[in-house]
């Protein structure tokens, strides 16, 4: 993964997050709404985890 995909994925974890707090504030921390975003934002930290994990072995 090149370093500017890493840059946007940081941005789109960024936006999820902000996303989950207001969606968390408006309908509760167990709405399925802030289930469903959180359920996201887990899916993105991921990718983002693999990959710096693969930039390490490949370095």
């Amino acid at each position: 993964m090149m370093v500017i995909e890493m840059k946007e994925l940081e941005d789109r974890i960024n936006q999820m997050r902000k996303m989950l707090i207001l969606i968390a504030g408006n309908t509760g921390l167990n709405s399925n709404d802030t289930l469903c975003y959180s359920q996201k934002l887990d899916e993105l930290i991921t990718m983002y985890q693999k990959s710096k994990n693969q930039q390490h072995t490949e370095v």
